[in-house]
């Protein structure tokens, strides 16, 4: 019995130890390990599973904006400006031959709209006011008080500018239309803008640059002049201007301008002439210089045969804020007329009295010398302050005879961006057939 239990105690610790053959031991049953089995297989806690990269997520892009809107006509004259100007002035003269003192109290007003641009055009339209504050005691050219010494500045209500401006590019523009045209120094062509009723074309206009050539052509078929509309002139009149600018130290131009005039066949010319400027620096100093040289015939209309020639010359020198000019400028005259600028800004010109509006039949030689100085003063309501004074020396071109000498000064500065004032003088010294006077004005200009 002993022997017995020890057998089955040692078979029983050799199971235990799982030494008995695999055949020996009880598996156990198939629906036991399927019910403890775990539903997922997981790795142990500190052996996690490697991260799968994520999805790529597709990213909805945003719509682009929608196009801006076409900007339509109504749209460009919303946006374009409004032009205003305002200018009062008070003008004397002290004639030598007429009694009477002439003094004029004017105001100029200009009022208009310029549109913004639409596919490369732009329009432009402005009336032009002018009215007496005053007396009428001075002669207009128009209202008969001959009496008086001339003050050129007529009551009148105009339309003033009225164009439409195409501009393909920076190399062409067109213009149509009632416009001012200033060509060059405006010596020839010019709006004549110191008279309160500006001087203004119907016409065509051609603008071109090719490089450093730049070119223009007018067509004129009226001239609206400063004595209102009673004295303006129907024409047929061509304008050929063009520049070449090798570098600052030459310029070249050439014009070419024929004008042919129903209302003033005597002033039908035609015009051709070259220019040479130039600007070079000597250290601080920088000198400017010019020459001029044309030849007139008649042209169109005038009943004269004649050629007269004009040539000009001048040299400056600017330092710092002061230039000093010398000028010499020669208009022909063959005794029955001298060379015509029509169209000209004619007060710039020969002396700021006005005596040589018409160049004498004997033509004129006018010799001057300006300086000017443009004081560095900035105070609150004073600042960019001009000085001009200059002195002028007149002869017959055709006979050497001394036509008189002038004295003319300005200063002008601004009070605020938009309000600026002036005080002119002017005092001729003349001659019999050009009588001696003196010629004050003051005004102020407001400009949006």
């Amino acid at each position: 019995m002993n022997y017995l239990k020890g057998a089955l105690m040692a078979a029983a610790a050799v199971s235990a130890l799982g030494w008995l053959p695999a055949a020996a031991q009880e598996a156990p049953p198939a629906d036991a390990a399927a019910a403890t089995a775990p539903s997922d297989y997981q790795l142990p806690a500190d052996d996690p599973a490697p991260e799968e990269p994520a999805a790529a997520v597709e990213e909805t892009p945003e719509p682009p904006p929608p196009p801006p809107p076409t900007p339509t006509i109504s749209d460009a004259v919303a946006g374009g400006k409004l032009l205003f100007e305002e200018r009062i002035r008070y003008e004397t003269v002290d004639q030598a031959n007429l009694a009477p003192t002439a003094e004029a109290f004017t105001a100029r007003t200009r009022l208009g709209w310029e549109t913004a641009d639409w596919k490369g055009f732009k329009a432009l339209m402005e009336f032009e006011d002018v009215r007496q504050l005053g007396g009428e005691d001075y002669n207009t050219t128009i209202n008969g008080k001959a009496a008086y010494p001339v003050i050129g500045d007529p009551d009148v209500t105009e339309l003033n500018r009225l164009q439409l401006t195409y501009t393909t590019s920076a190399a062409f523009t067109l213009t149509l239309g009632r416009q001012r045209i200033l060509l060059d120094d405006q010596r020839f062509v010019g709006n004549a803008g110191w008279r309160q009723d500006e001087q203004t074309f119907d016409a065509i206009r051609a603008d071109a640059t090719l490089g450093k050539l730049k070119a223009t052509y007018v067509y004129i078929g009226q001239v609206n002049r400063i004595y209102a509309e009673k004295l303006d002139w129907d024409s047929n009149s061509h304008l050929f201007h063009a520049i070449y600018a090798f570098a600052e130290p030459l310029k070249l131009q050439g014009f070419v301008y024929a004008l042919d005039f129903d209302q003033s066949a005597a002033n039908s010319t035609l015009t051709e002439g070259a220019k040479v400027t130039g600007a070079v620096w000597l250290d601080l100093v920088k000198l400017t210089y010019g020459a001029t040289y044309a030849s007139q015939k008649d042209y169109g209309r005038n009943p004269g045969h004649f050629t007269l020639d004009y040539w000009e010359a001048d040299l400056a020198a600017t330092f710092d804020i002061y230039t000093a000019k010398a000028a010499y400028e020669s208009l022909g005259g063959d005794g029955a007329r001298g060379f015509g600028t029509p169209l000209a800004t004619l007060h710039a010109y020969q002396g700021w009295a006005d005596v040589f509006l018409t160049t004498p039949a004997n033509g004129i030689n006018d010799l001057n010398f300006t300086l000017n100085a443009k004081p560095r003063l900035k105070a609150k309501y004073l600042f960019n302050l001009d000085l001009t004074l200059r002195h002028h020396d007149f002869e017959a071109e055709r006979t050497g005879a001394g036509l008189g000498s002038e004295w003319d000064a300005q200063v002008t500065a601004a009070f605020n961006p938009k309000l600026s004032g002036f005080a002119k003088y002017a005092d001729y010294d003349g001659v019999t057939a050009f009588p001696s006077r003196t010629k004050v004005w003051v005004g102020l200009e407001y400009k949006l």
